[in-house]
């Protein structure tokens, strides 16, 4: 037909072939590279895809070691651990917390404060990590989770030690306690020795030795499928558990202490001189540390620091109280050591004033007329207040803090706990870093322990333990030895030493071990009410220490004067004095007169560590840990 173009076959052909050959190469490209990324991926990096492929099935889950128990030196049972269940989430495997949570709440008993722990912790802790909803679930709510735990991804009960104190609040002051990790402390730990590990020490003994009792974490291979639920386990390193402490502390000399110091506050140290061992350490009210473990309720935590006698402060290791006439032995021997006569006597009207100053320092017994002549003997017997403000007026300011620094006032004693506090001894140095001048009467009434100086009861046991020990002193312990528990093995840790008083003369240490024996067997001592029916023999001193001023027309009465006014009162001891075994510092706050209300309790101390009776042991060898 015209105009009908003639199809060009063979040009059509070759445009077809060339087109299909480039498709073909272009396809043979892309296999060839297709065929060399799987060969780069399943030869090359073969080891890196494996990995990450596994790490989808398989899960790494921390083990929580078993922390270490702590016995008291008989071998009875002061923290242990017990088996809980606990419902626990991985953030990770949660789409939508907040409906996960509300669901939850249906099934297990949520209330504020475990939700706020919860939060607490998925803000600080990483999401891969289990976080503990709900601690210590009743059978009842394990069951019934149990039944429904296929609808809740991510959530699972699981079976942990929790710390729990048997004995309560007996020696909480030394034990201190554990509980949940905090914000602040998770910025200072190193995260690798708490994998899995939810609690930590957080004062007294368990912050002290946290290291030791902490352990060390294990962890297993669990095979997950898609939704995070454990198929089986492929393998385990298993964890180490921590290392169990044996104390110094004898738990019924603690009760002792304990029961004797009664609705008082107060606090007791008592020390084994020889070694520095701390066999009670008491501050009282006490309080149950075990609330702490899981997390204290705000209102059961403001129901402890509203108390107006103040139970979580530890008086033991850092109230700061006036020694009284405690401190006059420590004097006595220092100005022995300096040359003082002690046949030399000295005459107490009652009170006491200084040259050219009408302003008179009262002795204790001024409405009795004083106490005559007296010597030092007669004067530490009687406690006799004229003779120690002459005697400090005779020895200077600078020779009296000397002597009692020497004794370890004005510093820590380097007892295995932290937050200890020292006490002070006032000086014209110390007044004047605060702008203030030395005045004459304050160096009087150091010769009493009254004015600006203050030790704790910690420091006051300590010196005394010193004194007992003709001059040598060691560093409180409270953790006696450490236990291995796989091998059973007791390593005991050897005494620190500590400070020193060195003597010119044991006859002057022989002098005021005499007058304090005297203060208790004597009946005109201050002490012969605690300490005459002993059968052994106690060295003693009593202080009664000022808190408040009295109103210039107000008699005191340590019975009916108004309780805020009342004296504290103070008692040192220590015994057998042949031998001495134990060192006891008492502080009874607004007790009244140390003879009457502390030397009582540092009596009942001594006697249950002295007489005969049967260490409880039970709770020991029901752990199969042999005692000593």
């Amino acid at each position: 037909m015209p105009g009908t173009p003639i199809k060009d076959y063979l040009r059509e052909s070759r445009i077809f072939n060339t087109r299909v050959t480039v498709v073909v190469v272009f396809i043979a490209i892309l296999v060839l590279i297709l065929i060399g990324r799987l060969a780069y991926l399943q030869i090359v990096d073969h080891r890196h895809y494996m990995t990450l492929s596994n790490e989808n099935s398989i899960n790494p889950v921390p083990i929580a070691p078993v922390r270490g128990l702590i016995f008291d030196r008989n071998g009875v049972v002061l923290a242990e651990n017990y088996p809980v269940l606990t419902l626990e989430i991985v953030p990770d495997q949660v789409k939508n917390m907040k409906t996960l949570l509300a669901q939850l709440g249906k099934i297990v008993t949520l209330n504020s404060q475990d939700l706020k722990d919860f939060y607490r912790e998925l803000r600080e802790k990483p999401h891969f990590d289990s976080l503990i909803l709900r601690s210590n679930l009743t059978q009842e709510e394990a069951d019934r989770f149990a039944v429904q735990r296929y609808r809740f991804t991510g959530t699972d009960l699981h079976a942990r030690l929790e710390r729990y104190y048997p004995q309560g609040g007996l020696a909480v002051a030394a034990l201190g306690y554990v509980g949940r990790i905090s914000e602040g402390e998770t910025k200072v730990i190193d995260d690798a020795d708490y994998r899995g590990i939810n609690y930590i020490g957080k004062i007294g003994i368990e912050a002290s030795y946290e290291n030791l009792l902490r352990g060390k974490s294990g962890i297993k291979n669990v095979e997950v499928n898609a939704k995070g639920r454990a198929i089986r386990t492929l393998g385990r390193i298993p964890p180490v558990a921590g290392e169990n402490l044996y104390l110094n502390l004898d738990a019924q000399v603690q009760a002792a202490a304990e029961q004797a110091l009664g609705h008082h506050r107060g606090a007791v140290v008592a020390i084994d001189p020889r070694n520095g061992g701390v066999l009670a350490f008491v501050s009282t009210p006490t309080y149950n540390p075990n609330p702490f473990v899981d997390g204290i309720s705000d209102k059961a935590y403001r129901a402890l620091t509203d108390n107006p006698d103040s139970p979580l402060l530890d008086r033991a290791l850092d109230g700061r109280y006036a020694p009284g006439s405690t401190i006059k032995p420590f004097l006595a021997l220092g100005a022995l050591n300096s040359g003082l006569n002690p046949n030399k006597t000295f005459y107490c009207p009652g009170y006491f004033h200084l040259p050219g100053s009408s302003h008179m320092f009262h002795c204790w017994a001024w409405r009795q007329g004083g106490h005559g002549i007296v010597d030092l003997r007669k004067a530490i017997e009687q406690s006799c207040d004229v003779y120690f403000y002459n005697l400090a007026v005779h020895l200077g300011i600078n020779r009296i803090d000397n002597i009692l620094n020497r004794f370890g006032f004005n510093s820590k004693t380097g007892v295995d706990i932290p937050g200890e506090l020292s006490g002070l001894v006032p000086s014209p140095a110390w007044k004047a870093a605060h702008g203030l001048p030395w005045y004459p009467g304050e160096t009087v009434i150091m010769g009493v322990g009254q004015g600006a100086m203050l030790v704790t009861p910690l420091e006051l046991a300590n010196a005394t333990a010193i004194l007992a020990d003709k001059g040598v002193g060691f560093e409180p312990r409270l953790v006696r030895a450490i236990q291995n528990p796989t091998t059973r093995t007791i390593t005991y840790l050897k005494p620190v030493p500590g400070r020193t008083y060195p003597l010119k003369s044991s006859a002057y240490l022989g002098e005021i071990v005499q007058d304090m024996a005297d203060v208790v067997s004597s009946p005109r001592g201050t002490g012969y009410f605690m300490g005459h029916t002993a059968p052994y023999q106690i060295a003693g001193k009593s202080g009664t220490a000022q808190v408040k001023d009295m109103p210039s027309d107000m008699v005191y009465n340590a019975k009916t004067t108004a309780k805020n006014l009342r004296d504290n009162a103070v008692f040192i001891a220590f015994a057998p004095v042949s031998n001495p075994r134990i060192a006891v510092a008492v502080i009874v706050e607004h007790g009244g007169f140390g003879g009457e209300v502390a030397g009582p309790v540092a009596r009942k101390v001594m006697d249950a560590y002295l007489l005969p009776h049967k260490p409880a042991q039970a709770d020991a060898r029901a752990y199969g840990y042999h005692t000593n």
